[in-house]
């Protein structure tokens, strides 16, 4: 894309040395590259910190709460003057962006904090990175891709009007375009990832959470949950996805917008059954409906670009993943 090729033209220079920060920062070794992590005590933000940690980057995390974690900095991102603070305490080479108010329903319920730590924070990260000039990573959705019932490329905002369907949506929407304008009016260098359906370890159940987690709690707890036939989803790992999220560092291309979504569906009566196998339940509490409203049947990436450039694969099995998780979820709240 024209974006993506003039910064790739005109890159950032050091103030200090004139030299483009990018053959700076990969000179350096990697314990001298300081990264920072928003949301780094969520499900994915709290796995990305273990997986940048393990490759010997001088890691950071904020989140909303004090914590005892080391390299840990109390930041609310919808808050300026923390942002601020922050920043100007820390000079970070690259900022992964995962902090944000998630899903539809939570969206709908608490669309105040929604606007105000997906719009408002993502603006106050991006006017310290106009300001301090690190590298974005921004955590994205499928979601932007609203009622598209095709194959889902990166560029298909290019060509075709989507509807984003809820403020969730929306919102990860104006972000991509918060973010287009910062690079084109200030020069910032930023990477966009959208993401699928990412499961795992670590993601705790609330009602606000995704189906995955609901599925396993609700199956634990022998209370009753819905499944929608007809409806299929990818499925990803989160260690998958913070493996190809740690890779964007080695091959960091200004403008680039990655879709981290695998190329297998999955029925989600399926993934309910195998759920219930690995939680020794059976399906006396599911009910099962034709359809969901609102909602996209079926949701098809394409994530070649992703395979290509930043070695995207999915070594974890659907089957594998969701066993693993299972037992996560018995530990916190199964029966003992």
């Amino acid at each position: 894309m024209d974006y993506e090729l003039a910064i790739l033209k005109s890159p950032i220079m050091s103030k200090t040395t004139m030299e483009p920060i990018e053959c700076l920062v990969k000179s350096m070794p990697r314990s001298k590259i300081k990264v920072l992590v928003t949301g780094g005590r969520g499900f994915i933000g709290s796995n990305l910190v273990s997986e940048l940690k393990e490759r010997g980057y001088e890691v950071w995390a904020c989140d909303l709460t004090h914590s005892e974690m080391e390299g840990y900095v109390r930041c609310d991102v919808s808050k300026y003057l923390q942002v601020e603070r922050m920043c100007e305490e820390h000079a970070f080479d690259y900022v992964y962006h995962a902090a944000a108010e998630y899903g539809r329903w939570n969206g709908e319920d608490y669309y105040e904090n929604l606007w105000l730590t997906n719009a408002v924070g993502t603006k106050n990260i991006l006017r310290m990175q106009e300001k301090k000039k690190f590298r974005l990573i921004f955590f994205g959705s499928a979601e932007v891709y609203g009622d598209y019932d095709g194959v889902m490329s990166e560029k298909v905002m290019d060509t075709i009007a989507i509807k984003q369907m809820n403020d969730y949506a929306i919102s990860k929407w104006v972000n991509e375009m918060q973010i287009l304008n910062s690079a084109a009016m200030f020069g910032t260098e930023s990477v966009r990832v959208r993401l699928f359906n990412v499961y795992g370890v670590g993601e705790h159940y609330t009602p606000y959470r995704g189906w995955i987690p609901k599925f396993i709690y609700k199956a634990l707890k022998d209370e009753p949950y819905t499944v929608y036939l007809g409806h299929k989803r990818t499925l990803e790992y989160v260690a998958d996805i913070c493996r190809t999220f740690a890779n964007i560092i080695d091959n960091f291309k200004p403008g680039a917008i990655y879709n981290l979504g695998g190329e297998t569906q999955y029925d989600i009566k399926y993934v309910s059954d195998l759920i219930l196998k690995n939680s020794g339940k059976d399906d006396s509490k599911v009910s099962y409906k034709e359809a969901e409203p609102f909602t996209t049947k079926v949701k098809t990436p394409d994530a070649s670009k992703a395979r290509s450039e930043l070695n995207f694969k999915l070594e974890i099995s659907a089957e594998e993943g969701l066993r693993r998780t299972v037992e996560w979820f018995k530990k916190l709240y199964g029966k003992q």
